[in-house]
């Protein structure tokens, strides 16, 4: 082939490539003052709980509580000085959300602890077998430090928590089938 004819021939391609990788123009929207809007904290958006993700990674599973609902009698947290009774938070397959049926709960050890900054508790994370050794010492450290961050937010301080994961390593309930794993999915609230 002569030179003549492969310059031809890397014009036509360069020209057919060119071609092909024509864009249509995007009409501009005419330069306008971006509209304003005044808002109020009323207005401000709700917090919005995240649902838990398959890999158990990234966003925080704590969501907020409402304290300003009003308790009933048998809701109310204990009286200052008496520990609360329950002490076992106990979680979905593969998460670290807390329910909403144990906020009244952790309230309660929030404003004991907040009432007494003396005392320290520690907070033990737990999971079921399923899943490598790693994987459950890591979902039994956010299970723990869920529960550690929603009595942060209600009062209690960081001194007096402490957050340790045991993964599947000191079962609740022996076996191998889902009333077992749902007893060994938890955290342990215990006084120092």
């Amino acid at each position: 082939m002569s030179l003549q004819i492969r310059a031809s021939v890397v014009a036509a391609a360069a020209l057919a490539l060119l071609a092909g990788c024509e864009s249509t123009p995007v009409a501009k929207a005419p330069a306008a003052a971006a509209p304003v809007e005044s808002r109020s904290v009323a207005d401000a958006p709700k917090p919005v709980t995240p649902s838990a993700n398959a890999g158990g990674v990234g966003q925080s599973q704590v969501s907020s509580v409402d304290l300003t609902k009003n308790s009933t009698a048998a809701q109310k947290p204990p009286a200052v000085g008496a520990a609360p009774s329950e002490r076992v938070v106990f979680f979905d397959f593969d998460s670290y959300a807390i329910k909403d049926s144990y906020k009244n709960m952790i309230e309660g050890h929030a404003k004991v602890l907040a009432a007494s900054r003396a005392k320290r508790m520690v907070i033990e994370g737990h999971a079921d077998e399923r899943g490598g050794r790693e994987y459950n010492l890591a979902l039994g450290q956010k299970r723990a430090v869920a529960v550690v961050k929603s009595l942060e937010l209600l009062g209690a301080t960081g001194p007096q928590l402490e957050a340790v994961s045991f993964g599947e390593e000191r079962p609740l309930e022996q076996g191998h089938d889902e009333n077992a794993w749902s007893r060994n999915r938890r955290a342990e609230l215990k006084d120092r």
